[in-house]
């Protein structure tokens, strides 16, 4: 089979090796549709993300369906949940799964990812997908699953006012479930043109660009957008603002916009692993900082939603490669030109 390894900075190869075979309490996945994420991106950029680095040369990949070959489901449609905690300790007891000190993950340490045609996996991590959602939908699943976890932690009720700072996948997604929930108004801004335009088709009330703006004012126009949308007694600021860029002005941006006593959900992963901010803006305010951490169980919601229309995941994704395409995916999805690239094996 085909498959494309990391081995360095930007340093990924194409490769043939034999086609696994399962072990106990695995199937094996024909893979058809593997998204990008922007750590994906790290990973090829910095060869590594986090304080995790490259051991060894690394499948990426970790938003992915496939068809299951063989064994007693064979021929079925499936979205991939790439996440294995130890379902033992403590954290996984309490309903942490995300969170669970020892899980292993697709794309990431010692664990290939989805970029071949063949993997094993557990199967209880296989989700059936119903016939409304294509094989990409289903590698869509996996962002959309972030977001949905994200928006439960940030607690998002009807009536809310919401900014989303940062309008890649994951932001335009948050945008389309804030509009879901009911959200009086959604504020988006982005840097790239054509990510805002995205974000007011996914149904951003208005849009900015912060380009150009010093940090300590890139979050001010939200006060008047929000009075805007809302009429002159909206509250000074949002009620949740996402930061989903990784960036400390984005982070600073998300507390300027974000009203006394408001929330700010930190779901983009910065660059050098560190996030730094103002502390006087937080503190004054009040605020409520959250930290958001891949998804936990979101699968069975994030398909009804996208079975009954409430989110579009075909409109997030932008560009398709072949997977002997792999260089060019990667440096498509680096540039940040189109949205989600995904990758067809």
């Amino acid at each position: 089979m085909r498959l494309a390894r990391l081995h360095g900075v930007r340093d990924i190869r194409l490769d043939q090796e034999p086609v696994p075979v399962p072990g106990p309490g695995q199937s094996l996945v024909r893979v058809t549709a593997v998204g990008l994420c922007g750590s994906d991106l790290h990973w090829y950029a910095e060869a590594g993300i986090g304080d995790a680095v490259l051991g060894r040369p690394l499948v990426l990949g970790h938003e992915f369906a496939g068809v299951i070959d063989g064994g007693p489901r064979d021929g079925e449609r499936v979205a991939v949940d790439p996440a294995m905690p130890c379902e033992r300790c403590a954290t996984c007891r309490t309903g942490w799964r995300n969170l669970c000190p020892t899980v292993r993950f697709a794309g990431h340490g010692d664990v290939d990812g989805g970029l071949r045609e063949y993997l094993p996996w557990p199967t209880a991590l296989l989700v059936p997908l119903p016939p409304e959602l294509s094989d990409v939908d289903g590698a869509v699943l996996e962002p959309l699953g972030v977001a949905l976890h994200a928006a439960g932690l940030a607690r998002l009720r009807p009536g809310m006012t919401v900014a989303v700072l940062g309008c890649g996948p994951i932001g335009l997604l948050l945008i389309q479930l804030a509009r879901a929930a009911g959200a009086a108004a959604v504020l988006g801004t982005d840097p790239l043109a054509h990510r805002r335009a995205a974000a007011e088709r996914a149904g951003a009330d208005v849009v900015w660009d912060p380009a150009g703006s010093p940090p300590a004012a890139v979050g001010e126009p939200a006060v008047g957008l929000a009075r805007a949308a809302l009429g002159p007694a909206a509250t000074p600021g949002v009620d949740v603002a996402f930061e989903v860029a990784g960036t400390d002005d984005a982070v600073h941006a998300a507390m300027v916009a974000a009203r006394p006593g408001g929330k700010v959900m930190l779901v983009g992963i910065p660059d050098a692993d560190s996030t730094t901010f103002p502390a006087s803006v937080a503190r004054r305010k009040g605020l409520t900082i959250l930290l958001s951490r891949r998804m936990n169980d979101t699968y069975p919601r994030a398909i009804r939603l996208a079975q009954r229309g409430a989110v579009d995941l075909a409109a997030v994704v932008s560009d398709t490669y072949p997977l002997t395409g792999i260089d060019a995916a990667f440096t498509a999805a680096a540039s940040r030109t189109g949205l989600k690239v995904v990758v067809q094996p």
